[in-house]
């Protein structure tokens, strides 16, 4: 099975895109994996995208789009694979298009704005550990501490309202005609849009349904 997962910046793509990589038998493949990838190989395409990345440059879709392909040969993908966030634009999706690269299915995790950044600029962290809190959903005990060290919680750069809103604009100018491509030229049952508002075991037992998964 080959699927997309579509989902803005705090819509729980990640968390799902674990889940159905576990559930399905496939690889979760995203951009960043494949460029790091690249590079830790210092194969000739990762030395390029090296110098790319350290000129401070966006790596180009003919980029991406090589090692994508390169990356679907590996055995790990023999049984399919889900992209994660990938391909970000029409550009990129009607280059996979042209490099034969063919999707059975793409999943659009639909958070709407207003949630997502109440989402986001709720969360709390502890720097030191990770750990994450929200002040409506899962406050800590005391008010803007850890529960376990007592240590001050932070609101992260990421998940302050401006930057999310930022971040949020950004996506819909990129992704809102990609989506609108894919409703397009995929059939219904094989365009997938799921409720983000749900809960996350809700959000992936309908994903599985869709997918004609058996959920167990």
């Amino acid at each position: 099975m080959k699927v997309i997962l579509l989902g803005c910046p705090g819509a729980g793509k990640g968390t799902q895109a674990k889940f159905l990589s576990k559930k399905l038998g496939i690889p979760q493949i995203s951009t960043g994996d494949m460029l790091r990838q690249a590079v830790a190989d210092q194969t000739e395409l990762g030395q390029k995208v090296q110098a790319i990345m350290d000129s401070g440059q966006l790596v180009d879709d003919a980029t991406i789009l090589q090692l994508v392909k390169h990356r679907i040969t590996e055995s790990d993908c023999k049984n399919g694979y889900l992209f994660d966030g990938f391909p970000r634009t029409t550009e990129q999706a009607k280059g996979m298009e042209d490099l034969g690269i063919n999707i059975d299915y793409v999943v659009n995790i639909h958070v709407p704005d207003d949630v997502i950044v109440t989402r986001m600029s709720g969360r709390r962290v502890h720097p030191v550990s990770g750990r994450t809190y929200h002040i409506d959903h899962n406050p800590p005990a005391r008010e803007g501490l850890d529960d376990e060290t007592g240590e001050p919680l932070i609101l992260r750069e990421d998940d302050k309202v401006d930057v999310v809103k930022h971040r949020l604009h950004v996506y819909h100018d990129l992704t809102s005609p990609l989506i609108a491509y894919y409703q397009n030229k995929l059939s219904q049952k094989h365009y997938i849009q799921v409720d983000g508002c749900l809960t996350v075991e809700n959000v992936a037992a309908v994903i599985l349904e869709a997918l004609d998964v058996a959920i167990d």
